[in-house]
Parts: C-alpha cells; sequence; structure tokens
C-alpha cells in the first residue's frame, strides 16, 4: 500500500466541564434550556378558567340567580351547590388527560451527553447551560449554541437556521461555532455552550414558531361542526321555548327557567370533552406499548392508514446484525479487509452494521488499529453512491478507507472489466441468498488537496462482507394482519434488491416473479410513471431518501393515507411528508425523532400494527359514545321542549339536569374509552376522515332509541300527573335513568346484537351501577327528594319505570336484523 509522509498533530486539551454544583448555580441564574415563549397559568387557575366557561356552570349560575330573584332561596342554594360535582367532574377528567400527557411529555424530552463532576451523563437537554462540555455526534440535534472543543471534525446542517441545504463543515482552528437546532451530520466531538435556550440564535426562531398555530385535523373539524351546528340549534330553540312560554302569558321567572333547562340539557359538551380525553388516553396507551405518539393528531390519524411504508433492517428484523462472511479479493487477507472497514467506521459505532464489523474484528483478534493511528477527516455518507471514506494517519502516512455500495466501491476500486464484473456477480448471488452486503476498499490520500475525489483517487478494491439480520419474531404475523386489515405494505430501502426481493418474499409481500423497482429507475421516471410504478411494485431497492420523499408524495396524491419508517438524518423529509412519519427510537437519529409523528421505543415493525388497531379502537369507541351521547340527549332536549308547550309542570328542573349530567360524564368519558378492540377490528378496511363519527345506520338507530324513550318517559309523566305530580316525576326520571343505562349497552354492541358487545369492561358495572343506584336512593333521602321534588317508587312504580324503559330502548333492536339483511344482499 502506498503511503504518504506528513507531520505528527498534537492531541487536543480535553476541557473540564462542570460540576453538579456550578450546573445548578448557573441554571438558577440563565434558566431552563428550552426554545419558545411558555406561558403556563398554574394548574387552580386553569381549573376555574375551565370551570367558569363550562356551559352547564354558567347556566346553574343563572338558575340561582332566577330562584333568588323570585325568593325560593332553597333552589337557589341547591343550585349554586350543583355546580360542585359538575367542577369536580371537570378537575377529574382534566387531571387524568393532563397526567397521561405529561408522561408522554417525559418520555419525548430530548437529552443531551454532558460532561458533569468529571464523568459523561445524559441529562434532559433542558438542563444545558453556559459553561457545558457536550458530546455531539452524527444524528444529534445540537442542543445549544458553542463551539467545537475537541474530536473529529464535523459536517453539520444549519438548514434550519439558513435555509441551506449544504452540510457545513467545523473543525477546531476554524470555523468551530455550532448552533442549537442544527444537525449533525457526521463525525464526533465535544463542544464548548455559549448560550442556551432564547439566548441562542435558534431562540429567535422558536419564539415565532411558538406562535403558528399547528392545522386543524380532520377530527377537529368534524367535532367542531357538530357542536357548533348543535350549540346553534339549541340556542335557537331556547330562545324559541322562551318567547312561547311569555306569549302564553308565563311569568318570566318561569320561563327563563325553562328555557335555562332547555339549554342544559340541549348543549352537547361532552363531545369535546370526550375527544380531548379519548386522543390523550389513546396517546398514553400507545406509550405503554412502547409507541410514543409526538402530536396527538397522530392517534387520529393511526386508525386511517392505508399504507406503511417500511424499511427492512431493525424493523422487520431484529437488528442485530452478525458478520457472516469475509470475502477478500486476490492479494488480500481477511484481516486486511476487516481492519479496512473497521477504519472507515466511526471511532464509537452507532450503526448497527459498524457496531457488527467492529464486534467480528475483535471476536478473530484483529488489531483495529485505532491505537496506531489518528483520524484526520472524514467524508461524510454519500447518499447517492451510499457510501462513506474515511482518511487516518497510520505511523506517518495517509491512508484512506471507504466502504459501502458494492457497485459503488467496485467502481471506484476495480477497472472496468471481468474483475469488476465478476465481483458484481458474487454480490448478486448472495444477494438472493438474503444476504446484506457491503464491499471495502483502501488507498493512499492526497496530503496537500484534502478534498473527497483527491482523497478517494487511487483506492483499491479489498473485499467483500456478507451480513445476516435475523427476522423479527412475529413480523410475519404483523404483515399477514395488514392484509386483512386492507393496509399495504411497501418496503422502501437503500439495499441490494436482490436481498430486498429475498426479504419480502419471506415475507409473502412478493411473489417469485414479481419486479422490484431501483433508486435509478425512480431517477429516470416522471411523477405520472411513479404512481403508475406504485400500483403495482411494493419492494423499491437502493433508494435515496429523496426517492422515499416521491414515493411517499406519490402515494398522498393517491389518495392513500400513508405511515413511513425512517432512521436515518435524511429521512426527515420523508417522515414530515407523510401522515405519520415512524421514527426508531433505539437506532434512530435526533433528527428522525424530531421529525416524527410516533416514535417506536422497540424498533418493531409489530408495534406500528399494534398501534393502527389502537387507533382504530380509540375511533370505534369514540364513535359509540358519540351514539350514545346523541341518544341521550333526544330525550332531555324532547322532554325539556315539549313539557312546557303542553301546559303540564317542568318534568326536568336544572338540578335534575346536573344530575343527569354527573352520571352522562363519566358514562360517555370512561365506560366506552375502557372498551376492548372489536373482533374483527384488523379485518376490515380503514375508515376514512369522512366516516370518523358514527354512519348513517347507527345514527339512525341512536335517533330513533332516543324519540322512543322521550315518548316513553312523557307518556308515563303526562299520564301519572293525574295522581301526584311528584309521583310522576320520580316515575319519569326513573324511566329516564334506567333508559340511559341501556343506551350505553346498545351503543357499545353497536350493529351487533346486544349479547355480542364487546366484554372485559371493568369499569362499566361500576359506572353504571352508580347510577342505577342514585336513583333508587335519592328519592328515600327527605332533604333530597324534596330539593328533587320526587317521590320514592313503590315496587309497582318500579316495574312500571323498567318496562318502559326496555321496550323503548331495545325495541329498535328488530332493526339491526333488515340492516344486517340488507347489507348481505
Amino acid at each position: 500500500m502506498a503511503v504518504v509522509e506528513v507531520a505528527p498533530e498534537a492531541a487536543p486539551a480535553e476541557p473540564r466541564g462542570l460540576t453538579s454544583a456550578e450546573a445548578s448555580d448557573r441554571l438558577r441564574r440563565f434558566g431552563p434550556n428550552v426554545y419558545g415563549v411558555e406561558r403556563h397559568l398554574p394548574a387552580p387557575l386553569v381549573w376555574l378558567g375551565h370551570i367558569a366557561l363550562d356551559p352547564m356552570v354558567l347556566l346553574l349560575v343563572s338558575a340561582a340567580a332566577i330562584y333568588l330573584w323570585i325568593g325560593d332561596t332553597t333552589d337557589a342554594i341547591a343550585a349554586l351547590i350543583a355546580v360542585a360535582p359538575i367542577a369536580l367532574l371537570d378537575i377529574l377528567l382534566e387531571l387524568r388527560t393532563e397526567r397521561a400527557l405529561e408522561q408522554l411529555r417525559r418520555l419525548s424530552a430530548p437529552t443531551a451527553r454532558a460532561v458533569r463532576d468529571g464523568e459523561l451523563h445524559e441529562i434532559g437537554a433542558d438542563k444545558v447551560v453556559p459553561g457545558d462540555v457536550l458530546e455531539i455526534r452524527e444524528g444529534d440535534v445540537v442542543p445549544a449554541d458553542g463551539h467545537l472543543a475537541t474530536g473529529s471534525p464535523l459536517h453539520v446542517d444549519e438548514s434550519p437556521l439558513t435555509g441551506e441545504s449544504e452540510a457545513i463543515a467545523k473543525s477546531r482552528g476554524g470555523d468551530a461555532e455550532v448552533f442549537a437546532g442544527t444537525r449533525v451530520l457526521s463525525g464526533r466531538g465535544r463542544m464548548l455552550v455559549s448560550a442556551t435556550g432564547m439566548a441562542s440564535r435558534y431562540g429567535a426562531i422558536a419564539e415565532l414558531l411558538a406562535k403558528v398555530r399547528p392545522p386543524t385535523t380532520p377530527l377537529q373539524v368534524v367535532i367542531r361542526r357538530l357542536f357548533l351546528i348543535l350549540t346553534g340549534v339549541a340556542a335557537v330553540v331556547c330562545i324559541a321555548v322562551v318567547g312561547l312560554e311569555l306569549a302564553r302569558g308565563t311569568p318570566l321567572t318561569e320561563a327563563l327557567i325553562a328555557g335555562i333547562g332547555l339549554a342544559m340539557a340541549a348543549i352537547p359538551e361532552e363531545i369535546p370533552v370526550v375527544t380531548t380525553l379519548y386522543l390523550g388516553l389513546g396517546a398514553w396507551r400507545l406509550a405503554r406499548d412502547h409507541a410514543l405518539i409526538r402530536r396527538l393528531s397522530g392517534v387520529e390519524t393511526l386508525g386511517m392508514t392505508t399504507v406503511v411504508c417500511t424499511d427492512k433492517t431493525g424493523t422487520l428484523t431484529e437488528g442485530r446484525i452478525r458478520l457472516v462472511d469475509v470475502l477478500p479479493a486476490e492479494g488480500t487477507s481477511e484481516k486486511d479487509v476487516l481492519e479496512a472497514a473497521v477504519l472507515a467506521s466511526e471511532v464509537e459505532p452507532f450503526d448497527p452494521l459498524e457496531r457488527a464489523i467492529v464486534a467480528s474484528a475483535a471476536e478473530r483478534g484483529i488489531d483495529l488499529g485505532r491505537s496506531r493511528g489518528v483520524l484526520v477527516r472524514e467524508h461524510p455518507f454519500d447518499p447517492s453512491g451510499k457510501y462513506v471514506s474515511h482518511v487516518w494517519r497510520v505511523g506517518s502516512s495517509l491512508v484512506t478507507f471507504a466502504k459501502g455500495s458494492p457497485e459503488t466501491i467496485a467502481h471506484l476500486g476495480l477497472p472496468a472489466g471481468s474483475e469488476r464484473d465478476g465481483v458484481l456477480a458474487r454480490t448478486e448471488e448472495l444477494a438472493r441468498q438474503g444476504r446484506r452486503l457491503i464491499a471495502v476498499a483502501s488507498g493512499p490520500a492526497d496530503p496537500e488537496d484534502g478534498t473527497r475525489t483527491a482523497d478517494e483517487r487511487d483506492l483499491r478494491y479489498a473485499g467483500l462482507l456478507a451480513f445476516a439480520d435475523p427476522v423479527r419474531e412475529g413480523a410475519r404475523e404483523a404483515i399477514a394482519e395488514c392484509r386483512r386489515a386492507h393496509v399495504r405494505v411497501v418496503i422502501v430501502t437503500g439495499d441490494h434488491p436482490a436481498t430486498a426481493a429475498a426479504v419480502a418474499r419471506s415475507f409473502g409481500l412478493i411473489g417469485p416473479d414479481a419486479a422490484v423497482a431501483t433508486g435509478a429507475q425512480l431517477d429516470g421516471a416522471d411523477d405520472a410513471q411513479i404512481a403508475e410504478m406504485l400500483r403495482t411494485t411494493s419492494v423499491f431497492a437502493r433508494t435515496r431518501p429523496e426517492q422515499k420523499l416521491r414515493i411517499v408524495r406519490a402515494l398522498r396524491e393517491a389518495g392513500q393515507v400513508v405511515a413511513v419508517t425512517g432512521d436515518g438524518i435524511n429521512d426527515g423529509p420523508a417522515l414530515r411528508e407523510a401522515h405519520i412519519g415512524v421514527a426508531m427510537g433505539q437506532s434512530g437519529t435526533a433528527v428522525a425523532r424530531e421529525a416524527a409523528t410516533l416514535v417506536l421505543l422497540d424498533d418493531d415493525f409489530t408495534t406500528i400494527v399494534r398501534s393502527i388497531a389502537d387507533g382504530r379502537r380509540i375511533f370505534d369507541n369514540l364513535g359509540r359514545a358519540v351514539s350514545y351521547l346523541i341518544a341521550f340527549h333526544i330525550p332531555l332536549v324532547l322532554v325539556a321542549l315539549i313539557v312546557p308547550l303542553v301546559g303540564a309542570p317542568l318534568l326536568l328542573f336544572p338540578l335534575h339536569l346536573v344530575w343527569l349530567e354527573v352520571i352522562v360524564h363519566p358514562t360517555s368519558s370512561l365506560i366506552f374509552e375502557a372498551d376492548p378492540p372489536a373482533p374483527d377490528l384488523m379485518r376490515r378496511p380503514p375508515r376514512s376522515a369522512a366516516s370518523l363519527l358514527p354512519g348513517k345506520r347507527e345514527t339512525s338507530l341512536a335517533v330513533l332509541r332516543g324519540l322512543m324513550l322521550t315518548a316513553g318517559v312523557l307518556a308515563l309523566f303526562l299520564s301519572s300527573l293525574r295522581v301526584d305530580e311528584e309521583l310522576a316525576r320520580g316515575l319519569a326520571v326513573t324511566a329516564l335513568i334506567l333508559g340511559q343505562t341501556l343506551l350505553v349497552i346498545t351503543a357499545r354492541a353497536g350493529m351487533r346484537a346486544l349479547w355480542h358487545g364487546p366484554r372485559g369492561n371493568r369499569v362499566m358495572p361500576f359506572v353504571l351501577g352508580a347510577s342505577v343506584l342514585s336513583v333508587a336512593i335519592v328519592p328515600l333521602v327527605p332533604q333530597l327528594s324534596h330539593v328533587f321534588h320526587m317521590r320514592p317508587l313503590d315496587p309497582a312504580g318500579w316495574l312500571v319505570a323498567v318496562a318502559v324503559a326496555v321496550v323503548a330502548v331495545l325495541a329498535p333492536e328488530v332493526l339491526k336484523i333488515s340492516f344486517v339483511r340488507s347489507s348481505r344482499t
């Protein structure tokens, strides 16, 4: 091997870092290293704000004021006391959601490696202070501004600050300043922090970003539209009722109480509360199952996913790459090949393939060569040629070591002809066996020029390394489940086409004669041709990050909801472009995790499938909760509307509506959310954005149940008035609460028979039991029966109330039979 003489270079002084006490003092002085203006009010003030804006609280306070106006102190005090359970429910639900989101924030909080007390520790990035010494390496997002103090030259992407996509070289003695928010593309070193948080360059940009509101998601649009429509209708009807009452000569106070009662019954404030709660708890459940959602909208989108674009290594396979064969070129030994591969790798490998190389070299007793040389410069990974090269000083010589794609290395290190053709033929043969292959080359570097072209001018091919990576347990079953769930799986990998095809065939993704597209074919295709290619091709090999981005865009333009996996720095654009960007939590870079919506904490493809299933479960449960709320609000609204119009005494006073509110909130928020997935959850197509809420048949049944329960309750109340008003009210309210219990059961069953509803819900017996118990206890307590204007029922009264509830709610079940038969024909 030819060598070039150069002078040795003095080793840089190692910065000492801070002590824990110094760091704590500076954290107090400079504040946390956070970006953006956070204006968090104390929790009690937030709760008071939510309570004060709750429509039920505002209406109760209004009712209390009216009662005081007419001199009814007892009802006024009762109305104000009734604010307490509403406020308590608001706080409990807020706490439950906030705890789930806080756990997610802790899991997703960025970290940094800082020298504290003379040792390297991983700390939260918000704890970084000026004067800290941080280790930064390939794949990291720089957490603060500072200067490169020691280490190899870095190549940094400063596009988040400058908009320039070209990598910037950073080295001691030259341009050594690094900035928060930039991305390390290659190299490793230690930086001395000079500015943190809003004092950094990124701080000014972050302050602007903090003011940008994220786009409204499809579910938010649907829920907001539904809430506004129902609230608008309720407001119009309430005003009309007050006007009609006044026109009939009803006193103003009684007319206002009737209007307030109708408003309390009609405003569906539970719907946005339930939606936020379900998404928050859904994100918490996903994190518990090793899938960290970084944005709540991702929970919504998961259930609609139609295509998953996945890498192969570490996702479908275990990522435990083993070097299984070394094939040296003629005149080169296995030791030479392995040593060259080690020196072409990172000093402290992060990539699984590089770790396998170092581990195999160590097992074979090969001197890794690091003690005999100094890394002079690194030429970063070339995403086009898929190779990397490092220049080392070995003794007094500069030597370039390169590794990467066999096609590229063979082109750089072998002349055109039979020898190069033989290497490529051998590569093809091993790739068809499912092996992952890289080639290695070495040669003298240029001591004066230092450019990549000059350093790689005299490379000589050294040999091939063949790797094996076991298929992950459960991955085949997960792909089969995707197929049953109508979710297409597309492999997009940088591996050799034959390797990618062999793996895809082993998973049953493609047949023996299926075509595999390559990055070169994508380069030669326009957007229309890529769209056509995607209709018939499920494996794309030798792809570059920008080609993955084109694939994702083409799928989106075709109307697909796309999830795409990535772990590298250059995967960021594709992860951002996809509806669901999925980053690897273990092997992925910080850049990939920042760009992603979902982070796999275990890097396992089966976790993606579980996440899709859980997204579907969340929407099934949300749909059932909305169906229940529609059915239950109908009798509340119609009873509050019709009773005053027929001239009968009020059936539901504001306190009754508070009671019902206390029942409805936990029922809709807790019971349905705890339901397990339906048996056919992953055997049906994904839901579209237009069908996030219950379908026409489910809605029709819910409306019919609500109307029939209204008719039963009104008939019971009006027919019993001639006997006794308080007895009539007791019968009607009992039938209404028993009916809402049955509405839960029918909503959970959906379009299936009642006995086929979800099983294993441990929350439901307690919530429904408490509802039924309340209607049994309230009339028996003299103070409560007086306030609620109800009389306790005898056994005959209970039988009548039960019969009305059962007939009214369960009679529409007969229609399910005709609906199911019509759907089969």
